[in-house]
């Protein structure tokens, strides 16, 4: 069975950057599609970005297109989630999903993805 777990999360600065990363326990991790998902108070659960398996396409939602960048240590079995000039708006429980299919593409639909870790706290404050 698939085991994800997410870390990296805290507080930042507004301003700041910060990097989350999903670890799995499958040997085979480069086979998964990997999707960031963020859940802030009161709201739903949303897609942030995702990376295709073997990494041959990546998806970043608007409100990170341009401050984030996906990628995979394959080697590790990590995918990482770096995001820079946090916003107080970022501000949510960071998780990290896999659909148990290869895909050459990705999106960001929390109905597409079976597997899926605890979550990771980010708070953007001063």
């Amino acid at each position: 069975q698939l085991e994800i777990v997410e870390s990296g999360g805290g507080l930042v600065r507004p301003g700041g950057s910060l990097t989350l990363s999903c670890t799995a326990n499958e040997f085979n991790f480069n086979y998964y599609t990997i999707g960031w998902f963020r859940q802030a108070p009161g709201k739903e659960r949303e897609g942030v970005s995702c990376i295709s398996s073997s990494d041959t396409y990546t998806w970043y939602a608007d409100s990170l297109k341009g401050r984030a960048t996906i990628s995979r240590d394959g080697a590790n079995n990590t995918v990482y989630l770096h995001i820079n000039r946090v916003e107080p708006n970022d501000t949510a429980l960071y998780y990290c999903a896999a659909q148990h299919k290869y895909n050459y593409d990705c999106i960001g639909s929390v109905y597409e993805y079976d597997s899926w870790g605890q979550g990771t706290q980010v708070t953007v404050s001063s």
